[in-house]
């Protein structure tokens, strides 16, 4: 048997949380104990009433939980008032993405804990399953934010994304075409504005230039071809991914200064470092900021804004991971599923993961 805890996020603007009553009725049925901390889903659409019906025992406080938990399930990295909460051997199932905070890192490392990433795991082709809802909800929403930011009220262009009879269209640029950028455009797309997609793989363009509408138009990233869409750009949306890498930056500030006034940057790769060099993360209280004339919007958890929605799915992927990991220990999980075992980041101290490593320069 297995105890696992269910903390409340405390991360600024974090509405989510990493396990729901059904999570928790599998878990018990399985033989294990669940404790949710009070109030842990009530952001989500989730009464404590809920989670005691599904057999879980509600605590508080928090500190009780992460004292008795074998395996922690979160949806946001520990925070730094959590940090000495952690314990060696401690499982943590959670989004980490170590390769954009060192100091996250190595607090990780300290404790010895057992970092089991979202981010890293794959299924058997290749396919991120515990990213991928959330990315599909980040690219929708990237878009959905970005038409708000180009209003005047907002500093922004005062542009109306898809235009209207007579006036053209907003134009879009997205860099990269990947679960993020398929969403987002297919959004500005579906809005009416002019859409530029832009991504390194070649079979990737083919096959986004094959299923997007007649409004998106797909381009091979290089740098010179990033300068000249971004000058044209009205929205843009960064939108690249290296599993478990630092995002790579492909716009500078050099950048921005040939871009117009009031347009406007979603970087949603902010919770890998963001892929523009002027980026840095905000929260959805304070969401924007202006550098060199350009909107900056880096909110470092865009699904946590659309809390319930986020919830279902991103618990919808990672239960099975989250029974497997309960039922076998991580182990021997990890031994049976090399996609498990691609989501272990660390063990006790020891750095796992090979672009993490080469991203903090910490020796895997």
């Amino acid at each position: 048997m297995m105890t696992i805890g269910v903390p409340r996020e405390i991360k600024t603007d974090e509405y989510r949380v990493g396990l729901l009553p059904v999570g928790a009725e599998l878990l018990t049925r399985a033989g294990h104990r669940v404790l949710v901390e009070h109030q842990a889903g009530v952001a989500s659409g989730f009464g404590d009433e809920d989670y005691r019906r599904a057999g879980a025992t509600l605590v508080e406080p928090a500190g009780a939980i992460w004292a008795e938990a074998d395996m922690i399930i979160k949806v946001k990295e520990p925070q730094e008032n959590e940090f000495a909460l952690l314990r060696r051997g401690q499982v943590i199932f959670t989004y980490f993405h170590f390769a954009a905070d060192l100091g996250l890192t190595q607090a990780c490392l300290d404790r010895k804990i057992v970092a089991v990433a979202y981010e890293t795991i794959h299924d058997s082709a290749g396919r991120l399953p515990l990213l991928t809802p959330m990315s599909e909800i980040a690219g929708k929403m990237s878009v959905q934010e970005g038409a708000k930011y180009l209003e005047r009220p907002m500093s922004g262009r005062g542009i109306l994304l898809g235009g209207v009879p007579g006036v053209a269209p907003a134009h879009v640029l997205v860099l990269g075409g990947g679960i993020v950028g398929t969403h987002a455009a297919r959004v500005a797309a579906g809005l009416g504005a002019s859409v530029v997609i832009m991504d390194i793989n070649l079979d990737r363009l083919r096959y986004l230039s094959d299923v997007m509408p007649a409004n998106v138009q797909t381009v091979y990233s290089d740098p010179h071809s990033v300068r000249e869409y971004l000058r044209h750009a009205d929205l843009v949306v960064g939108a690249v991914l290296i599993p478990g890498a630092r995002a790579p930056r492909l716009v500078t500030r050099k950048d921005l200064v040939d871009m117009k006034n009031g347009s406007v940057i979603v970087d949603v790769a902010i919770d890998q470092g963001g892929c523009t060099e002027t980026s840095r993360p905000t929260t959805h209280r304070d969401p924007t900021y202006i550098e060199e004339g350009v909107v900056h919007y880096c909110v470092a958890n865009i699904p946590g804004a659309v809390s319930r929605t986020s919830s279902l799915a991103l618990c919808n992927a990672t239960l099975p991971y989250a029974l497997r990991l309960a039922n076998m220990g991580y182990r021997a999980a990890a031994d049976a599923d090399a996609g498990i075992a691609a989501g272990i980041n660390m063990i006790e101290g020891k750095l796992t993961n090979k672009a993490v490593a080469q991203a903090t320069g910490i020796k895997a």
